[in-house]
């Protein structure tokens, strides 16, 4: 009998918990989503530009690093894991992918 009871109570706290996990995950995966996008919207004047393309190598830098701790953040603690859902990890994925694809393009 504790045990159904145990599970009621865990469920409740992963309601609260996905809410508490959204607020600073969605936050990271929007900075990562604008460090992307200026990424991709900087157009060096040529290929002497040395300071669009640094600046271009920065931002995929950030995005990756960003998404990174992002994607740790969701990943990693079983219960924030669990919690939260299956499609939390695909924003990090995608933006770190994006980004990466910029800096081997154009940076």
């Amino acid at each position: 009998m504790s045990d159904r009871t145990d599970i009621i109570h865990a469920t409740e706290d992963d309601g609260c918990l996905r809410w508490v996990m959204a607020v600073p995950l969605g936050i990271l995966n929007l900075l990562a989503a604008g460090l992307c996008y200026s990424a991709w919207t900087i157009r060096p004047s040529g290929v002497w530009d040395r300071d669009a393309h640094g600046a271009i190598t920065l931002l995929c830098f950030l995005t990756i690093a960003v998404s990174v701790i992002t994607l740790v953040i969701t990943v990693a603690p079983p219960t924030v894991r669990r919690a939260m859902g299956p499609w939390w990890p695909a924003p990090p994925l995608i933006l770190g992918a994006v980004a990466a694809t910029r800096w081997v393009l154009g940076g």
